[in-house]
């Protein structure tokens, strides 16, 4: 498992629910968690690891000494928005990449947890940015979708690097073509 890059096609997965919660989600769980702390981010949608599935990681405090602060949302879903708020924002998919985006600045969730209850999160400030921007992932969309034109053009460059790295890893053999990893996230929709 590894975090994709842009514009890898699993980023733009519209993830499907989980219905069960088996040992092997669990597992990826807990290589999910490893990967966002070896980046240094904190949160990770499933998608970001190539996972078409509805379930993120996250810990806004970014300290991975600091297990309270950890959470594991199953097919959650942004229920509240209230108030906006500008900052700037990255992603783990999009290494170096930060500009401003404009977030709601309080925003309830519905989600479940590990034991599959159901749990209602009010979240706001940078927690709030955390949740909106993994949901957005498990969507399919991405932060960049939600630039202003010159935070748009701004970022031409970089995604112009992005795309050209990912082009010649898969020219290498480092990720696969295109159909291949389509089909690779079929099949795991397909048997989940």
């Amino acid at each position: 498992m590894k975090i994709v890059h842009y514009p890898h096609p699993a980023l733009r997965c519209q993830a499907k629910p989980i219905s069960s919660i088996d040992k092997k989600i669990k597992l990826q769980i807990g290589e999910m968690f490893d990967l966002m702390y070896e980046a240094k981010g904190l949160g990770l949608a499933a998608t970001q690891v190539a996972l078409p599935f509805q379930l993120l990681v996250m810990n806004v405090s970014g300290d991975p000494d600091k297990k309270e602060h950890e959470f594991v949302y199953i097919n959650p879903t942004l229920v509240e928005r209230k108030g906006t708020m500008d900052g700037e924002e990255g992603c783990l998919s999009f290494p170096g990449l930060f500009q401003k985006v404009r977030r709601a600045k309080t925003i309830k969730i519905h989600a479940y947890n590990l034991l599959g209850e159901k749990v209602e999160v009010v979240a706001s400030d940078l927690a709030s940015r955390a949740w909106q921007h993994e949901i957005d992932h498990l969507n399919g969309v991405l932060f960049v979708d939600k630039l202003g034109i010159i935070g748009k053009l701004a970022s031409r460059g970089a995604l112009k690097e992005l795309e050209e790295e990912f082009k010649y890893a898969q020219q290498r053999g480092d990720i696969p073509p295109e159909t291949e990893i389509k089909a690779l996230i079929d099949s795991l929709l397909s048997e989940s």
